[in-house]
C-alpha cells in the first residue's frame, strides 16, 4: 500500500477557508533554492529537478516495498530587503521549493536536491480558493488574525499548492501558511528577513 501523506496528514494539507492557528512537527524535505522571477528559467529548472530527485527517491523507497504518493509542490518565498516586497523586482525574489517527504526517506536518497529537516511550530494556516491575484486579500485576513491574538511572523511565508491552476485558474486552491509567535518572544528568523505576499504569477 502507497503512502499518502495528504490522507494521513490531514492537518497539513486541509485547512478551513477563515485562518486557524496549528502547530507542526519537524519534517523532512527535498528542497531547491534560487533566485528570481517565478516561471523564470532557473525557477523552471529547478523545479523539474526537485521532481526528478523526489520520484528518484520514490523509486529507491519503493523497491525496499515502501511506495509513497509524491506529495504535493511547496514553497517558501522572501526577499533580502526592507522595502516592501511587491516593491521588489521579481528578479530578486528569493524562494525555496520543497516537497514534503516520509519519513522513510533518507538523505541518501535524494540525488539532485537538498534534504532539509524544518520545524515551523506554531502557525496560522489558511485555505485561498481562486485566482493567485486575489491572495493578498486572504493575507489581510492572516494579518487580521495575527493582531487580534497578540502574534507575529516567526518564519517565512509558506505555500502549498493543491491544485494546478492551468486546470482551474478561477478555483485553485493554495494552502498559505504563516510561522508566528508571540510578540513577547524571541525571534528566530532575524528581522530584516520580509515576507513577500505573492502574486498571481508566483507559482506554475
Amino acid at each position: 500500500m502507497k503512502l499518502d501523506l495528504a490522507k494521513s496528514d490531514k492537518q497539513y494539507y486541509t485547512a478551513p477557508t477563515d485562518p486557524v492557528l496549528r502547530a507542526f512537527d519537524t519534517y523532512g524535505y527535498a528542497t531547491v533554492t534560487g533566485e528570481g522571477a517565478p516561471l523564470g528559467s532557473e525557477y523552471t529548472d529547478a523545479v523539474g529537478a526537485l521532481y526528478r530527485s523526489v520520484y528518484g527517491a520514490k523509486k529507491l523507497a519503493k523497491a525496499a516495498n515502501r511506495d509513497f504518493v509524491v506529495p504535493k509542490l511547496e514553497g517558501q518565498w522572501w526577499v533580502d530587503s526592507d522595502d516592501p516586497p511587491l516593491s521588489v523586482p521579481r528578479e530578486e525574489w528569493r524562494w525555496r521549493m520543497m516537497i514534503r517527504l516520509p519519513d522513510f526517506v533518507t538523505a541518501e536518497m535524494i540525488t539532485g536536491a537538498e534534504y532539509e529537516r524544518f520545524h515551523e511550530g506554531d502557525a496560522i494556516q489558511v485555505m485561498h480558493i481562486g485566482p493567485y491575484a486575489t491572495e493578498p486579500e486572504t493575507l489581510a485576513r492572516m494579518e487580521t488574525f495575527m493582531t487580534e491574538n497578540n502574534l507575529t511572523m516567526n518564519g517565512r511565508h509558506h505555500e502549498i499548492y493543491l491544485s494546478d491552476p492551468r486546470r482551474s485558474a478561477t478555483r485553485t486552491r493554495t494552502i498559505l501558511r504563516h510561522p508566528v509567535r508571540a510578540r513577547s518572544r524571541q525571534p528566530i528568523l532575524p528581522e530584516d528577513d520580509a515576507i513577500p505576499h505573492i502574486s498571481s504569477e508566483n507559482v506554475r
